[in-house]
């Protein structure tokens, strides 16, 4: 009786640090949202005034291979730095 009440609360502990764990790793990126088709028109129409560095950091997402949301993120990330 002793070993399975045992097990239980061990399984129990597992459970919840499973779950909280979980939930750190959804809540770890909350700037990454869907982008919105405004959003991605005002972020290309700043971008183009900057060309150049536009070019380059196109460049680095095809070599890195990045699609969708992620390579805007990517180029987002890219043409903030200095």
């Amino acid at each position: 009786m002793l070993r399975i009440a045992t097990c239980l609360v061990a399984a129990s502990l597992v459970a919840g640090s499973i779950a909280s764990a979980s939930a750190q790793t959804t809540e770890a990126k909350p700037s990454r949202m869907k982008l919105t088709m405004e959003k991605l028109k005002e972020m290309k129409a700043k971008w183009l005034a900057n060309r150049p560095k536009l070019k380059a950091c196109k460049i680095e997402v095809k070599r890195k291979g990045l699609t969708g949301d992620e390579r805007w993120f990517y180029i987002s990330d890219c043409m903030e730095r200095s």
